[in-house]
């Protein structure tokens, strides 16, 4: 049976899209997402609250507990751990663990490297078996300057793979895909970017869709009340109340099929 982890080093890259609330993962996994990550901008913007604050650790648990046990793998954003202390973050991974999650996404914001290594280290020591993916922002804070002394020693902390959002050069790609060997490297598709095609044949082991989805649903949302007020017919499609419902409603864990 193919595990998480395994997606990683199969023949097409794990193609992960990001749901921000029940509804929005239910519908990936309908339409035939074997994984699904959650988006912390969404989670945050949700609830109301500012995305990068640590101010979620509630709601992204909350999430996690009503997916953890549905029949796809959940990856979850978890911007930097929700605090600075690695034995907070180790037991928040566990808390995650717990509930079903099998991947923990932790963003390093261009903090030091070694209090990011050890809240890599403390998540392993207290979830063995999540997959961390070690996220750096040197492309998406910076010009990039640091990122494979950064990406080594996660990796040597015990990460699982490694996330470099921002990142879009196809060349600077490939290089630093070459540099990492087989070690898994995640892209967050960008739509002036690669196409997923191409960041196959760069040797990209995930893409991930972060937080596109949900500012893309806004925009339709915006686009069919102008449309609506302007007195013309919106346009693209609509879920059907009937579906809606479906997605929204928890399944119970003990029908769950879990892989």
């Amino acid at each position: 049976m193919t595990g998480f982890a395994d997606l990683h080093h199969a023949a097409e890259p794990l193609f992960l899209s990001n749901a921000w609330d029940h509804a929005s993962a239910m519908a990936l996994a309908a339409q035939g997402f074997g994984a699904v990550g959650t988006t912390s901008l969404g989670v945050a913007a949700a609830a109301g609250l500012r995305d990068g604050a640590s101010a979620t650790r509630d709601e992204t648990l909350r999430l996690a507990l009503t997916l953890g046990t549905e029949a796809f793998f959940l990856s979850v954003d978890a911007e930097g751990g929700f605090s600075e202390d690695p034995g907070e973050v180790g037991e928040f991974a566990r808390e995650l663990a717990a509930v079903g999650a099998v991947g923990i996404n932790l963003e390093d914001g261009l903090g030091p490297v070694e209090r990011h290594a050890a809240k890599i280290a403390a998540v392993k020591a207290a979830a063995p078996d999540l997959f961390v993916n070690a996220r750096t922002d040197t492309y998406w804070l910076g010009d990039g300057e640091g990122t494979r002394s950064r990406l080594d020693a996660y990796r040597q902390a015990g990460a699982d793979g490694v996330f470099v959002p921002g990142l879009t050069d196809p060349d600077e790609i490939a290089a630093l895909v070459g540099h990492l060997g087989d070690f898994p490297l995640n892209i967050l598709y960008s739509p002036t970017g690669p196409t997923v095609p191409h960041l196959t044949d760069l040797g990209v082991r995930r893409v991930s869709l972060g937080s596109l989805l949900y500012r893309r649903a806004l925009g339709a949302a915006l686009e069919t009340v102008a449309d609506i007020r302007a007195g013309r017919a919106p346009q693209g499609t609509a879920p059907s109340y009937a579906d809606v419902q479906t997605w929204g409603h928890r399944s119970d864990p003990a029908h769950s099929a879990r892989r």
